[in-house]
């Protein structure tokens, strides 16, 4: 399954730029948002994001004294809640590809008091830079959407998973109600840039996130792409009436 329109250009929103472009257009949004990144899931989610993304740490059974890699990790929300599951004889390592979204995150981790469990890397998620086999988990919460090849992304959580581990994806998705899926998407389209402009003076990037929603792969197309992967096992559970979906894939 390719989801890019050809080797040159991928999408950016709903619009087409050059692959190589991407990578920086992305940086400018989550510079942009970064300080408000909090304000921002709330806004997305009417505050249900921590809902979801306790479910989404449930879902991996993380257990104490386990690796985990958490990808996309911005604020920290996923970190914190696998830092208490792993233990002081386990490790976190908190990623990000964003230098802001990465020191938001720290700060964060440290005014928790979370520092002897954790460590931080900004990395690319298409080319993770670790062994092969080293993490019992890799999750990635609000990112995949905006990574530019996601199935290369996919195949490097793969790598480095270790056999019996899973990989987690959580990630606004696409409603399987047609009322809610009219409504989110008015919510989106209309009232979200403007809450953005209000919120942050930024309508912009507020808009390049609602439509980097709709460009996501649906479900069942997310699934494949797993599975494609080499990741096995793989299901997914919808939330919020598809609003948001957890994907889990596994190693062996």
């Amino acid at each position: 399954m390719n989801l890019m329109s050809d080797e040159k250009t991928t999408h950016f929103g709903f619009k087409q730029v050059n692959t190589e472009d991407k990578v920086s257009l992305v940086k400018g949004v989550f510079d942009s948002v970064a300080d408000k990144y909090d304000v921002m899931n709330d806004l997305m989610s009417f505050g249900i994001h921590r809902v979801w993304k306790r479910v989404a740490v449930q879902l991996s059974n993380v257990r104490e004294g386990q690796q985990v890699l958490d990808l996309a990790g911005g604020t920290g929300d996923l970190t914190t809640l696998f830092s208490k599951r792993v233990g002081r004889s386990g490790r976190v390592v908190l990623s990000d590809i964003n230098r802001a979204m990465l020191a938001t995150g720290r700060d964060r981790m440290i005014d928790r008091g979370l520092v002897e469990n954790i460590q931080y890397a900004q990395i690319n998620a298409e080319k993770l830079p670790f062994d092969d086999n080293k993490f019992d988990c890799v999750s990635i919460a609000f990112g995949l959407r905006n990574v530019t090849d996601k199935a290369a992304a996919l195949r490097s959580m793969h790598r480095v998973l270790k056999p019996g581990g899973c990989v987690i994806v959580l990630e606004f998705s696409h409603p399987t109600n047609e009322v809610v899926s009219k409504m989110y998407d008015f919510y989106s389209f209309n009232l979200l840039p403007t809450m953005g402009q209000v919120v942050a003076n930024d309508a912009d990037s507020y808009r390049y996130l609602a439509e980097s929603i709709r460009m996501h792969p649906k479900q069942d197309e997310l699934k494949t792409l797993m599975e494609e992967a080499g990741l096995e096992r793989c299901d997914y559970y919808n939330m919020t009436q598809g609003v948001v979906a957890v994907h889990r894939g596994y190693k062996f």
